[in-house]
């Protein structure tokens, strides 16, 4: 894997230059801000002070804010009635403990930014800051709009949400990026195509009417079909579903009975399925449903099947694809780019790609050298490095995007 130094800095236009200059005025501020948030981090759909911080932040730079019914904040820069380009970060944080042992841990227990979206945030607050700057000096070439969406840790997330509440309109292309602790600080992970999969919840609920376990013959074996349903279904989706499509089913969670001798009267086995592609993610819940049912009809049980379909997968599309290479290129230098596979993960954003073209790429956040994290483990750091890059990453993308026909 290529990277670049984290000196490197190409010359680059005016644009260009300007928005490293407003980046670095405020690196610190952003820095203070994201550590902020990694010591108060806020469960979906409660980022209430995350949400005030950033749109009081975003009003005294000249952004225009938009009403929102949720929890969030979305808001306009700019004149004109061309198309706006877009940039979105998520808010909240995960139910899960912070064991980093930084000065700037959570201070919520069993709260923490464990998937980087404290970072996300204050990058796109830091271009944010950026734009505002270039649109004083009237060299915004048009409009932009910023998404700071609530819920992306739950199904089917809050992208739905402010969509509904119109803020794709007049979008032609929207940008966001993820953290990447495989990759570098000072390098990007890009990816033309499907970046992420489609990622749904599904719980199976078996119903019974108990008995003992010497008898099994006179009651329905619950705790048997439950297991067959754990077993049977992946099989069944692997030979249902082209094979192509990598469809993933994996239980996390399995509950039935208190009693080693009891065959108990209810069981659920829950966790989610992940798919690969597009096409097939639209025919798997009816095919789950009708096997859920064919799985336990012989052991005399009743099943009761709760499909939430999540997440598309994230589609890069290769115009938008190209504007944040080209972007990568003027920030971090001809080896500043690396390719990424496509990832089980979901993520959200794949709602707006399935709406309007768009592209994300992996912010790279390891210190070169150190240990490698995983995302949504209580454990994470991130190089705060990489937080500066990602504002001028997405600053620059917006630029480009405004002066690029769609």
């Amino acid at each position: 894997m290529s990277q670049v130094p984290i000196s490197s800095d190409p010359t680059p236009d005016a644009a260009s230059a300007l928005i490293s200059d407003v980046v670095a005025k405020h690196e610190a501020e952003l820095v203070d801000l994201r550590r902020d948030l990694h010591a108060h981090p806020e469960l979906s759909w409660g980022e209430t002070r995350t949400t005030q911080l950033v749109a009081e932040r975003l009003e005294s730079v000249g952004w225009r804010l938009r009403p929102l019914t949720t929890t969030g904040c979305v808001a306009d820069l700019g004149t004109g009635d061309g198309p706006i380009t877009a940039l979105r970060a998520d808010m909240d944080a995960l139910p899960v403990q912070d064991v980093s042992g930084v000065p700037w841990a959570s201070t919520v227990p069993g709260v923490a930014h464990a998937c980087g979206h404290d970072v996300h945030t204050t990058a796109l607050l830091g271009a944010a800051l950026a734009l505002g700057e270039l649109h004083q000096r009237g060299e915004l070439p048009g409009r932009v709009r910023v998404l700071f969406q609530p819920g992306e840790e739950v199904m089917p997330g809050g992208a739905l949400q402010l969509i509904a509440q119109d803020s794709l309109a007049d979008v032609a292309r929207i940008f966001a990026l993820h953290c990447e602790p495989a990759v570098d600080v000072g390098c990007v992970g890009m990816r033309a195509g499907s970046l992420t999969s489609a990622a749904d919840k599904l719980e199976v609920h078996l119903s019974g009417t108990g008995g003992h376990t010497s008898r099994p013959h006179l009651t329905g074996d619950l705790t048997f079909a439950l297991a067959k349903v754990t077993t049977e279904l992946p099989a069944v989706l692997s030979r249902r579903l082209d094979p192509r499509a990598g469809v993933s089913v994996v239980w996390g969670l399995v509950q039935a009975g208190s009693a080693v001798n009891v065959i108990p009267e209810h069981g659920v086995a829950g966790g989610t399925v992940r798919i690969l592609d597009s096409e097939a993610w639209a025919q798997c819940e009816p095919i789950v449903r009708e096997a859920v049912l064919d799985i336990v009809r012989p052991y005399g049980v009743t099943a009761r099947v709760d499909y939430v379909q999540g997440v598309p997968p994230v589609v890069n599309d290769p115009g938008c694809n190209a504007i944040l290479s080209a972007a990568a290129l003027s920030v971090l230098g001809p080896t500043g780019q690396t390719s990424v596979p496509q990832s089980l993960g979901g993520e959200d954003f794949g709602w707006y790609t399935a709406q309007v073209p768009g592209a994300m790429f992996r912010l790279g956040t390891r210190t070169p050298g150190g240990p490698t994290y995983d995302l949504h483990q209580g454990n994470l750091q991130v190089d705060e490095r990489a937080i500066g890059l990602g504002a001028r990453l997405l600053a620059e993308a917006a630029i480009a995007g405004l002066v690029t026909d769609v």
